[in-house]
């Protein structure tokens, strides 16, 4: 990813990033990619009906850290109160996906490492949140 490369570059940045936000920018895109890919996986399972709630909340879980993972690299001007909203919704999301996959994660490797994808990204999530202070960047 490029995350830190771009954002370091900005003009309102100058040179200070926030390695925490970074790393959830970075876990949020690959929780969404893991997420899209799990469900799509999930579809061609031959218990289909069993797995609706699971591609439902892989679905949601990865259009849920898409947007988080747009939000925080927007660099120009700051909406913190909304990226924390954000980040908190995120974390929640990653939490009941993770959940949801653990239950076939056994049965089902693209489960197991969809569950695993989404508790970093959950943890990468409170960790930017710990970490926001007065300005974001």
């Amino acid at each position: 990813m490029h995350a830190q490369q771009m954002i370091v570059t900005h003009p309102q940045v100058r040179g200070q990033t926030s390695d925490s936000l970074i790393r959830c920018i970075e876990d949020c895109y690959d929780c969404a990619q893991t997420c899209t890919a799990c469900a799509d996986a999930c579809l061609g399972e031959p218990m289909l009906q069993q797995m609706t709630q699971c591609i439902r909340t892989c679905l949601d879980c990865a259009d849920v850290c898409a947007a988080m993972g747009a939000l925080a690299t927007r660099r120009t001007g700051s909406n913190a109160s909304l990226v924390a909203h954000m980040l908190q919704a995120c974390e929640d999301a990653c939490r009941i996906c993770a959940r949801e996959c653990e239950r076939h994660a056994e049965a089902m490797p693209h489960c197991r490492i969809c569950g695993e994808t989404c508790r970093r990204c959950e943890a990468a999530c409170r960790e930017a949140a710990a970490s926001l202070g007065p300005t974001l960047q």
